[in-house]
C-alpha cells in the first residue's frame, strides 16, 4: 500500500488588534500571538502560528493534553452556533500514513 494522506481543518477563533504600526493577531482559545504590518499578514502569520504550534503538538503526542489545558473537552452532540459578529480562520493539519494496510484501531 502506498502513502495515504489526509488533511484535518480547525476552525478557531480570531482576534485582530491595530497596535501603533502593527497588527496584533491572536488565537485566544489556543493562547498563540502574532502580529503583522498589516490585517492580511498578521492573519497569514497566525495561520501559520497555528499549523505550526497544532502539528507540532500533534509530533510530540501533546495535541490532547495541551486542548484540556486550555479548557477544551469533547462535546457530546453538535453545538449550536453562536451569532456573534467572528472572524475565524481554518486552519489545515497535514497528515500522511506510511504503513500497510491493517486496523488503526481498536
Amino acid at each position: 500500500m502506498g502513502t495515504t494522506r489526509v488533511e484535518f481543518k480547525i476552525k478557531v477563533p480570531i482576534k485582530l488588534v491595530k497596535k501603533k504600526k502593527y497588527y496584533l493577531a491572536s488565537c485566544p482559545a489556543l493562547d498563540v500571538f502574532t502580529q503583522g504590518e498589516n490585517k492580511k499578514k498578521a492573519k497569514n502569520n497566525l495561520a501559520e502560528a497555528l499549523s505550526l504550534f497544532l502539528t507540532t503538538c500533534l509530533e510530540e503526542g501533546t495535541l490532547d493534553a495541551v486542548l484540556r489545558s486550555c479548557g477544551f473537552r469533547p462535546a457530546k452532540r453538535k453545538l449550536k452556533t453562536i451569532s456573534q459578529p467572528q472572524d475565524y480562520l481554518n486552519i489545515p493539519i497535514p497528515l500522511i500514513a506510511n504503513k500497510e494496510a491493517k486496523e488503526c484501531h481498536a
